[in-house]
């Protein structure tokens, strides 16, 4: 507790220090520019899919030729020139954030060279039509706006290289969805095991900045539209359980798969032949991922919002195996290397499961079900249930579903941690192997 006579150093501190506003004044406006970045990106993204789109609907056989090509061209550029632009820029800035990492290492996981890679790195996958999201990769983009702030601060800041990974990636997170709120949680959850209190207001300036420069050009809707659940009573208890089970065991099964990906276990003959031939073992799973398309009648392709928006919209045409095809798809996609989130793909197949269970249970409400679904899987896969919670919540019209939302995300991700270890901080530590070996 300050007494009477320490308020007026302590005012002189805080509003009068000229270093320190001027600490503030960056750290706000490179927020605002990192969010600005990830719009500019989100428009990118969209409209490399819609390319895609276009042409992919004049001829059947396009994805079998243009999808592996892509995914091949990709992640020869990805090994050749960005190497720590490969996968989704999540576990690269959790690992940047390890103390491990030296301050000349950061540039191995976030910089601003690698931001722009991913860009366009990202952008080209939905080009070509492979199943992936842009949010995940907007982590590491944003990270990237803000560590360059560090030049702009004087030598003995209090804005630590920490506290502007932290607020960078959760920037990301918060223009990506239009959420601000869910990145400062994403911040809280995932970023910042030992938040830094004196910078905590200011992080949390940032990311809302950040955010409301997507909501100022985008608008309050979500790229996935707006959720109208219907009456919500006891009638949604027994399908809205069935529901978060299923994603929590789907979704802890797919964080698994993931993992073992990632680490060569399954299948050992293909995951050595990923690692002595990647550009061809890419091309091989952009020709299934492009099967799978046309099997799905594109339904697949992309990251998934469309396929979502049809569901919750009432208007799907999607088949019952939407759901294992997008999760195949997306697993090979991430696979092959290229550089790949999974948020938006995670919100389609959950979209799937729930509109699955409603129709099989004749259950009239389905964007109930598919709500829950979407908050189910992805609080699963991710094991961050607060954030999936939020995301999800700010696409519900109405308060109706809070608790039931809350409820799903938190059993999804409990079913999901007897089924994985947490995705994201075993990535970071495989992450983490790529620092060069200390000398002797």
């Amino acid at each position: 507790m300050k007494h009477l006579h320490d308020i007026p150093s302590a005012f002189k501190h805080e509003f009068a220090n000229p270093r320190l506003w001027w600490s503030r004044a960056v750290v706000v406006g490179m927020a605002a520019i990192a969010g600005l970045v990830v719009v500019g990106f989100t428009w990118l993204a969209e409209e490399a899919l819609d390319l895609f789109l276009f042409f992919n609907g004049k001829a059947w056989w396009f994805a079998l030729l243009w999808t592996p090509a892509c995914a091949a061209l990709l992640v020869w550029l990805t090994r050749r020139y960005a190497m720590g632009a490969a996968g989704s820029g999540i576990p690269q800035v959790m690992a940047t954030l390890d103390p491990a990492v030296a301050p000349e290492q950061r540039s191995l996981f976030v910089s601003l060279k690698l931001s722009a890679a991913k860009i366009v790195l990202t952008a080209g996958g939905l080009l070509g039509g492979l199943s992936l999201g842009r949010e995940g990769p907007s982590v590491q983009i944003a990270a990237g706006v803000m560590l360059a702030a560090r030049r702009l601060l004087p030598r003995h800041s209090q804005v630590s290289a920490h506290s502007l990974l932290v607020a960078g990636g959760a920037a990301g997170i918060a223009a990506a969805f239009n959420t601000p709120l869910a990145g400062v949680m994403f911040a809280i959850e995932e970023l910042s095991r030992s938040p830094e209190q004196r910078n905590s207001g200011l992080i949390v300036a940032g990311i809302v900045l950040a955010g409301m420069m997507a909501v100022s050009i985008h608008g309050n809707a979500t790229h996935f539209g707006i959720i109208h659940p219907g009456p919500i009573g006891l009638a949604l208890a027994l399908p809205g359980l069935l529901v978060t089970l299923v994603a929590g065991v789907a979704g802890g099964l797919f964080a698994r798969l993931l993992l073992a990906s990632a680490r060569g276990n399954p299948l050992g003959k293909l995951s050595a032949w990923r690692k002595g031939r990647p550009v061809l073992f890419a091309a091989v799973c952009g020709v299934l991922v492009a099967a799978i398309g046309i099997a799905s009648h594109g339904a697949t392709f992309g990251s998934g919002t469309v396929a979502t928006r049809a569901m919750l919209e009432g208007s799907s045409d999607a088949s019952p195996a939407f759901v294992a095809f997008k999760y195949v798809a997306t697993w090979l996609t991430v696979w092959s290397g290229v550089p790949a989130g999974i948020f938006a793909p995670s919100l389609a197949i959950g979209a799937g499961i729930g509109h699955d269970i409603a129709v099989l249970l004749h259950y009239p409400h389905a964007p109930a079900l598919i709500a829950l679904g979407m908050v189910g899987f992805l609080a699963a896969a991710t094991q961050a249930p607060l954030t999936a919670f939020i995301i999800v919540m700010e696409m519900v019209d109405g308060h109706g579903m809070v608790l039931s939302l809350m409820a799903c995300a938190v059993v999804a991700s409990t079913v999901s941690r007897v089924l994985s270890e947490p995705l994201y901080g075993a990535l970071a530590q495989l992450q983490l192997q790529r620092l060069p070996a200390p000398p002797n």
